[in-house]
Formats: C-alpha cells, sequence, structure tokens
C-alpha cells in the first residue's frame, strides 16, 4: 500500500470520536482483504480505556474486528431498500452525520454494533479459540433425563463476550437508563448499546440431539446457541421501527411525543427527528438516493414513488447474459447454452 493509502486508513480509523460514541473500532468495519493488518493493538485508534482493555486481552483483537465487520455488513443488509441505507464513506468518516445525530438511524448503528461484538466475541470462546473463556457449562447439571432430556453439549457462554462488549464499548457509569427523565447523546448510545446485548440473549434458542436405539429419540442432549446475526439483525430492525423518541436534555422543554415514561433495555430509543434522505449532503454525509436502483412493481420502501421521492425515475434496458440449460457430457465436461434476456432497470432522478 502507497503513503496515501496509510495516510487514509490512518484517518479512517482515528475519525470517530471516542468520547461521543465510545467505539472508534467501528472503523475496523470498513477494512478490506487487501488492507494488512497490523497485530495486537497497534495500529488501532482507541480510547484510553479501550487501549488500556486491548493491551490486557490483546487475544481478542481478532474478535473486535470481526464483530465490526459483521455489524457493518448487517446493518447494509437491513437497510439496503431504504433511503438510507447505511452508507459508510470516509469523509465524512464511517457513518458520517448519523452516527452523532442522536436519531433512529444512529440508534440502530449503536445497537448492532454492541451485539456484533457480543456475537464475535462469544463464538470465538465457544470455539475454544482462547483460554480465558469456553462454553457455558453452567446448564449442564439441570435437565431431567427421566423426562428424556438433559443439558449438555457446548451452549454459547454469552456472560463473556456481553461483559468485554460493555467493558469495551460504554464509557460511562453504570446507571439504569430505563429510570431516565431525559437523556444526552452518551446515554441515549449507552442504553441503545445495551438493547443490542439484549437482542443476542433474546434471538438465541435451544437446540437438541437425539440418543436412542435405531435412530429412536429416547435421550436428547440439548444446548443454548446464538441465532445467525441475521436474525439479530432482523430483531434490531423491528427495534428499530418501533423506537421511542425521549426527551432530550439539552432541550428545556420536551416535545410532545417525546417518551416521558420509563423505556426497558430491550427498546431502542432516540433524541432527534430523521431527515428524508432525499437530497444528497455532503457535509453531513447523506448520499442522497439520486442513481439508486428502485422497483417499478414494489410498494414497499424499494418502490420508485418512495426512495425516489416523487422526482420519478429513469429506465432503461439491461442485457443480461448467462449460461443456462447446463448438461453433462460423458467424459467429462458440462456442456451449457448461452442465454440472454432483456430487462428493465429502473434508476432515481
Amino acid at each position: 500500500m502507497d503513503t496515501r493509502g496509510v495516510c487514509a486508513l490512518t484517518l479512517l480509523l482515528a475519525c470517530v470520536c471516542p468520547l461521543i460514541c465510545g467505539a472508534s473500532w467501528m472503523g475496523l468495519g470498513l477494512t478490506s482483504a487487501g488492507v494488512p493488518e497490523l497485530p495486537g493493538c497497534r495500529g488501532l485508534s482507541l480510547s484510553d480505556h479501550q487501549r488500556e482493555l486491548c493491551l490486557r486481552k490483546p487475544f481478542l483483537v481478532p474478535s473486535l474486528r470481526d464483530g465490526a465487520r459483521l455489524a457493518v455488513a448487517e446493518c447494509q443488509n437491513q437497510f439496503r431498500h431504504e433511503r438510507w441505507n447505511c452508507s459508510t464513506s470516509s469523509e465524512p468518516p464511517l457513518f458520517g452525520y448519523e452516527l452523532t445525530s442522536g436519531t433512529k438511524e444512529t440508534a440502530f448503528i449503536h445497537a448492532v454494533m454492541a451485539a456484533g461484538l457480543v456475537h464475535a466475541i462469544t463464538r470465538t470462546c465457544s470455539q475454544g479459540n482462547v483460554s480465558e473463556c469456553g462454553c457455558d457449562a453452567r446448564l449442564q447439571s439441570g435437565g431431567s433425563v427421566t423426562e428424556g432430556w438433559h443439558w449438555g453439549g457446548c451452549s454459547d457462554h454469552i456472560q463473556y463476550g456481553t461483559w468485554f462488549s460493555r467493558k469495551f464499548i460504554d464509557n460511562l457509569p453504570k446507571n439504569s437508563s430505563a429510570r431516565r427523565e431525559s437523556y444526552t447523546l452518551s446515554t441515549m448510545n449507552q442504553h441503545n448499546s445495551e438493547a443490542g446485548r439484549q437482542a443476542i440473549e433474546q434471538t438465541m434458542s435451544t437446540d437438541c440431539r437425539c440418543h436412542g436405539v435405531s435412530g429412536s429419540c429416547a435421550v436428547r442432549t440439548c444446548w443454548r446457541m446464538m441465532a445467525p446475526f441475521e436474525r439479530v439483525g432482523t430483531y434490531l430492525k423491528e427495534r428499530y421501527e418501533r423506537s421511542i423518541q425521549v426527551p432530550n436534555q439539552s432541550r428545556k422543554k420536551p416535545r410532545r411525543k417525546e417518551q416521558s415514561r420509563p423505556v426497558d433495555k430491550y427498546q431502542l430509543v432516540y433524541l432527534n427527528k430523521s431527515p428524508n434522505y432525499c437530497v444528497e449532503d455532503r457535509r453531513r454525509g447523506i448520499a442522497g438516493t439520486q442513481g439508486r436502483r428502485c422497483n417499478r412493481a414494489s410498494a414497499g420502501p424499494d418502490s420508485c414513488s418512495l426512495l425516489c421521492c416523487g422526482r420519478g425515475y429513469n429506465t432503461r434496458v439491461e442485457r443480461h447474459v448467462q449460461r443456462c440449460e447446463c448438461k453433462f457430457v460423458w467424459c467429462c465436461y458440462v456442456r451449457c447454452r448461452r442465454c440472454e434476456s432483456m430487462n428493465d432497470m429502473h434508476t432515481c432522478k
């Protein structure tokens, strides 16, 4: 990589203010396969308490990278058809305006990043890759053989992953956010990070394996497993859709729609109303929807009427070539036809 590339990567990793968002490690979610990774904690722009924790537990650095990448990819997957599509860029850095805007999108970002870290750390523990943690053995003595099942196997030990995520991301005194009367951006982010961690536990499932003669299920061994992260992302997207606006401590008078009663730890909360994301705003990192592909036949958020914000759309014919009607020919190759199709592609004006 040339000097400019190294400088750009350093700027990317250093861009997120740890005092505001508490997690400059988020930039790790954007590193590509072509970027060399420095061993240990070197090359990571971290806050003081994150660097101290990293130096004490350098064996978890690969999980930090995995958690960030997992979260960024799932954010983009969940919002791929929306006006805001969880876009990432280096100017403004990372998620741009949305990382510190206090909107519903900010809430989702912090929740999914915290969840991604729990998921990656827990998976590392369950795979036996580190000596400090492993499977959750607390359940193995439970269950009832007389009822035809017992706990066993390797249950995912999310307690360690949850502990590390709290220790690494949260930089505020521990408190009960559910009892708050008003929020700052920092306490809002802390609340949503905890909601992301709770999403891992809420989406866990119980898996069982049968034991018995000739395939009978006389006895089952059961264990607890984390859900695939896509299911966690879907869970958090549902919470995003039902997120609650809470009083902003910086405003003297709460707005009419702001939630004044306590909220629980599973809910996402936000301070400020989201923009419509229709028009590009480079200063705030809003990409706009011009040029985005839309679906003319859809009635959902990817429809041309909603995604294009009423500006209309352009249509062009796209030629698509692929192999088809493949047959195995003895011996020993596959013969295929070359099929062409013409499809309409619609993009927002």
